[in-house]
This record gives C-alpha cells, sequence and structure tokens, in this order.
C-alpha cells in the first residue's frame, strides 16, 4: 500500500505541476494584452486631463509593452509625468 500511495502522490504532483506551468505560460503572454486593455480604458480621462494631443501620446506610449513599462518606472522614479496636465482655466 505504500508503494501506491507514494506513486500517487507523484502522478499527482506531476499534474499539478504540469497544470501550473501551463497557466504560467497563458497568463505571461496575456499580460501585455492586459495592460493594453487597461491602457485603451484610460484613454478618455487622460485626454480629458492632458488634452487631445498629450493624452493620446500618452496612452499610445502606455500601449506598447515594453516602452510603457520603462516609462511608466521612470514616472514612478522621478515623480512626475513625462507628459504633464494641461492647464486648468
Amino acid at each position: 500500500m505504500a508503494i501506491a500511495a507514494k506513486t500517487t502522490m507523484t502522478v499527482t504532483r506531476q499534474i499539478r505541476q504540469y497544470a501550473t506551468r501551463r497557466i504560467t505560460r497563458r497568463l505571461t503572454r496575456a499580460i501585455p494584452w492586459l495592460g493594453g486593455l487597461i491602457a485603451l480604458a484610460t484613454l478618455g480621462g487622460a485626454i480629458r486631463r492632458k488634452g487631445w494631443l498629450g493624452g493620446a501620446a500618452d496612452v499610445a506610449l502606455d500601449f506598447t509593452p515594453v516602452v510603457g513599462s520603462v516609462k511608466n518606472l521612470a514616472e514612478v522614479g522621478r515623480g512626475r509625468d513625462f507628459i504633464p496636465d494641461r492647464r486648468q482655466a
């Protein structure tokens, strides 16, 4: 009985590891698309705050997977936006 229990545990463990690898692979493929969807969802607010050209440029930079990540990290480190909000009248 002890041999059967060890075999079952290894098969269960292998199935769990396989499923974890598959899910992780799918999530890493989906992450750039999720970031792009979030950037598109914020398009209206960015255009209202930064103006038409500034808001569109900000969202375009955020939508690009690697460029958007680098831009956001640089803005956090710098403490302010590269494309500032327009002045309110």
